[in-house]
């Protein structure tokens, strides 16, 4: 198990500790639970002044899902890990249904209201004006990552005695994908010639066979359409595919060789339009992250996806994201992740200030209120509930959904349990704009 975060009374960061070790102190009241995610306990009494070893934060970037983990450089031990999902793809989808409904309002035959003229409205989306806007400036979607990865670096920065940070700053890169024919020796005699291609597609297609579904085998870069027959380059025609099948196909044209199997031809006809939008978002945050994270003040080792796949592979380790964290740059020693289980965290936001829900046409369904705090909790907090009477009798431990009447809703890991008193319940971890899952 990843171990236990400790502060001393006057809250600096100690060297982390074994779980077992803080079961001790907390059943002989020498410590208390301080935070519940990331798990970390302050002790009651102050300890004699001892070195503190020096922790690296290692952080693997993703479109979807970004790794972090805590190394102790001198040892190799990974002392705390998590995988934290963004829900970048999310608010592009709400700014998008934002768009639809304010274009909406202004084509039907109602009140004009003409927008603002200090505000410069991009197909029915406040945006800043083009000539306004600051070098460096991203889409709501794209910060939303960086401003992720930036909270839980400061959060972790309070708990544990980090005194550098490890980030993979090139990964993919897109250009070279999209048209293999570029110019440049840098392209054709480069490190990395070839290994940007390879990695995309073990990526996009799941690291196994795209014909037969095989894993865990050598996979070759194949060509979708042939060719021989007039096939290119691109990363729309390639795919990956074991030898056995690769053979079979040969020169043949998709469409023949799976003439008998037309639902796998439609799933790679679809997959292989895929557009790169994950490898986008993450090539457009890398350098606005690398700023956030100097601006930390600690120093910011970079390396490269090449990098981080030999240190993994070098080590026998397994494809998470949190394993490619703790593989970053090249200070990475032989590493001890046995028993480390990593804590998933899920960006869900703080909620929204809506006053009025709508339907898919953008017509008013409900009303929500202003006031959000009802006895002291607030939608989104993790609560535990201790119901002794009624006909809800037991142990409920989930977020809640408040009322003004106090009768509160728990969604737990088994479902939803609805009508639970706020008398019984106790907060364990306040809302703080994500969710959690070890």
């Amino acid at each position: 198990m990843s171990k236990v975060l400790v502060i001393d009374t006057n809250k600096r960061p100690l060297d982390p500790i074994h779980p077992a070790q803080a079961r001790q102190l907390l059943r002989n009241q020498r410590a208390a639970i301080f935070r519940k995610f990331p798990f970390t306990i302050i002790l009651s009494y102050a300890p004699p002044d001892a070195l503190v070893q020096p922790l690296r934060i290692k952080i693997d970037p993703g479109s979807r899902t970004t790794g972090i983990a805590i190394v102790n450089d001198a040892t190799g031990e990974v002392v705390w890990a998590a995988e934290l999902q963004h829900r970048g793809f999310a608010i592009k989808d709400s700014l998008k249904s934002r768009r639809e409904l304010r274009r909406s309002r202004r084509n039907r035959k109602t009140r004009y209201r003409q927008p603002p003229k200090h505000e410069w409205f991009i197909h029915g989306n406040k945006q800043p004006c083009p000539s306004q806007r600051r070098d460096g400036w991203l889409a709501p979607s794209l910060m939303s990552r960086i401003h992720n990865i930036d909270t839980w670096v400061k959060r972790l920065c309070k708990f544990a005695s980090i005194t550098a940070i490890s980030q993979e700053l090139v990964r993919f890169d897109t250009q070279l994908m999209q048209n293999p024919e570029i110019k440049g020796k840098e392209y054709q005699q480069g490190t990395l010639a070839g290994y940007e291609t390879r990695e995309y597609l073990l990526e996009k297609w799941g690291r196994q066979c795209a014909y037969c579904g095989d894993k865990d085998i050598p996979l070759q870069i194949e060509h979708i359409h042939p060719r021989a027959k007039g096939g290119t380059n691109r990363i729309s025609n390639l795919t990956l595919s074991c030898e056995g099948c690769n053979l079979k196909k040969g020169t043949k044209d998709i469409r023949e060789f799976l003439l008998k199997k037309p639902e796998r031809l439609k799933e790679i006809e679809k997959q292989a339009k895929k557009p790169l939008i994950d490898t986008a978002a993450v090539n457009a945050t890398r350098f606005k992250l690398l700023e956030t994270l100097k601006a930390t003040g600690l120093p910011v080792e970079t390396g490269s996806g090449g990098l981080t796949k030999f240190n993994r592979t070098s080590q026998n380790l397994e494809k998470t994201h949190w394993i490619d964290a703790a593989c970053v740059g090249s200070s990475t020693p032989t590493l001890i992740v046995k028993s480390v289980k990593p804590l998933l965290v899920k960006a869900t936001g703080h909620g929204t200030r809506q006053s009025c829900r709508t339907d898919k046409h953008g017509f008013p369904i409900r009303h929500c209120a202003r006031h959000k705090v009802h006895f002291g909790f607030t939608t989104g907090d993790i609560v535990k509930a201790v119901v002794t009477s009624g006909k809800k009798v037991g142990l409920y431990t989930g977020r809640i959904a408040t009322r003004a009447s106090g009768s509160f809703n728990i969604s737990t890991k088994n479902g939803l349990v609805e009508g639970i008193s706020h008398r019984f319940c106790k907060a364990i971890h306040r809302k703080d704009g994500y969710g959690y899952a070890c």
